[in-house]
């Protein structure tokens, strides 16, 4: 194996990723901005929002998940320059995500009674359930957004929905300014305020993607003059077969992380809103391995198209070895701050609470340990995901993630997460458990269906 195989291909991935992983860290980055300014308020608003979210990251997961489906075949369409193929692809997926988002804002109305049977503290569910019922709102336009996002991808135009997430940022950032802690006149409305944001911030994210789009050559085609409701059963089908299987692909793995929030609920708020910490700084770099798997299934997919699958190969190989590297340096960041990092989320000068602060620091970096641990496993394991989806291979991987997540890692965190075991770290290595399993598997059936499709080339 000769290296610069491999790295001569970093420049174009990157170029690709870049983009995507600057969006999906400016949704992330939204959420650290909310929990930094909302843990300055007090560490039961802190777990609040962690709870609250905890039922927005499934119910997301399914909507994000569901619209990778449109990403394979647009940029399969794009390489083959069947614009027609690709406007269908593109309209079919965007109906079927605008009627997901309904019926996952509903969902989440109509489980937050599963709030008080959790066991959760009383006081945290107590602010969380005002949170939500605005939050839940907002999956409407962002799985929207997505739709388009997934179409914009497929045509390799990676920046615009990065735009679209910067300009809802700050939108976010200000309206939390003013209305968690009610400046310039505005009602202090805690982490009411907060939610508000996020709902405004996701409305005005999908008009201005959309009009970025409408405004460019290449995609003008596709997001002008949709008849939305002419629609073909057989696309409609395709659809739904590539985006249930990575729905759940998604759903399982956010479901174990979302799992953790619950079962650092039963230790305690403390526990609860420590976890939530570790939790917000390892997704923002998960978001980083997550451009590189939405990198991964463009360049897949258009191999894809071309039958040059030795390409193929080399090209997702120089992708795994650039998130392996991202990786390593994320880890090492993880372990040499874990100290510091906790202590940006609450507000050490608050003598009242003082104590309950400590300990949320001492938990968190215990388990920021632990996330750099995991690193290169949930990095792996994502961008051979997206891999496997750019090959339009979503059933097999499917059963793993299952397996993974729920066979191994969840019964770990359950049993070691107990009180008299290891806690809230014993939480975070079922977690290591899961995603170890996922990354080894994942990219077995990798390595097994590229050999395959070479040898029947050849």
């Amino acid at each position: 194996m000769v290296l610069s195989n491999y790295t001569k291909e970093f420049k174009y991935n990157w170029q690709l990723a870049a983009p995507v992983m600057l969006g999906m860290l400016g949704h992330t980055f939204v959420s650290f901005v909310d929990n930094i300014m909302v843990g300055q308020i007090g560490t039961a608003e802190l777990a609040a929002v962690s709870l609250g979210n905890s039922f927005m990251f499934i119910a997301m997961s399914l909507g994000i998940g569901f619209s990778t489906a449109i990403t394979p075949l647009v940029a399969e369409a794009d390489s083959a320059k069947d614009l027609i193929k690709g406007k269908s692809a593109f309209k079919h997926g965007l109906f079927l995500c605008s009627v997901l988002g309904v019926l996952l804002f509903l969902l989440v109305l109509l489980a937050k009674p599963l709030m008080y049977l959790m066991k959760q503290p009383v006081e945290v569910v107590q602010l969380a359930i005002p949170y939500l019922d605005l939050v839940a709102v907002s999956l409407i336009p962002m799985i929207i957004f997505q739709g388009f996002k997934q179409f914009s991808d497929g045509l390799s135009l990676t920046k615009y929905p990065m735009y679209a997430t910067i300009l809802a940022n700050l939108v976010n950032v200000g309206l939390n300014y003013l209305l968690i802690f009610g400046k310039f006149g505005f009602p202090e409305m805690g982490i009411v305020g907060a939610a508000y944001g996020t709902l405004v911030s996701r409305i005005i994210m999908v008009f201005y993607l959309w009009w970025l789009l409408k405004g460019r050559k290449k995609s003008k085609f596709y997001v002008t003059n949709i008849k939305f409701f002419v629609l073909e059963k057989l696309m409609l089908k395709k659809i739904i077969s590539l985006g249930t299987p990575s729905a759940m692909q998604m759903f399982f793995e956010v479901a174990i992380f979302t799992g953790a929030i619950w079962l650092s609920g039963l230790l305690g708020k403390n526990p609860q809103a420590a976890n939530q910490i570790a939790l917000n700084l390892s997704s923002m770099t998960f978001m980083v391995a997550m451009g590189l798997s939405v990198a991964s299934m463009i360049r897949v997919g258009n191999q894809k198209g071309l039958h040059q699958y030795i390409e193929l190969r080399r090209v997702a190989v120089s992708l795994f070895l650039m998130g392996f590297i991202f990786a390593v340096i994320f880890a090492s960041l993880f372990l040499i701050f874990n100290q510091f990092f906790p202590r940006l989320y609450v507000d050490l000068n608050d003598a009242t609470n003082f104590n309950d602060n400590m300990e949320v620091i001492t938990i968190a970096s215990q388990l920021l340990i632990a996330a750099a641990i995991f690193q290169i496993s949930d990095s792996l394991q994502v961008i051979v995901l997206g891999a496997l989806r750019g090959l339009q291979d979503v059933k097999i991987p499917t059963i793993i993630t299952f397996i993974s997540y729920w066979l191994i890692g969840f019964p770990v965190s359950w049993y070691l997460g107990k009180e008299d075991a290891y806690g809230s770290f014993g939480i975070w290595l079922g977690l290591l458990a899961g995603l170890t399993t996922a990354a080894i598997l994942l990219f077995i059936r990798f390595h097994y269906l590229t050999k395959r499709l070479i040898l029947s080339n050849k």
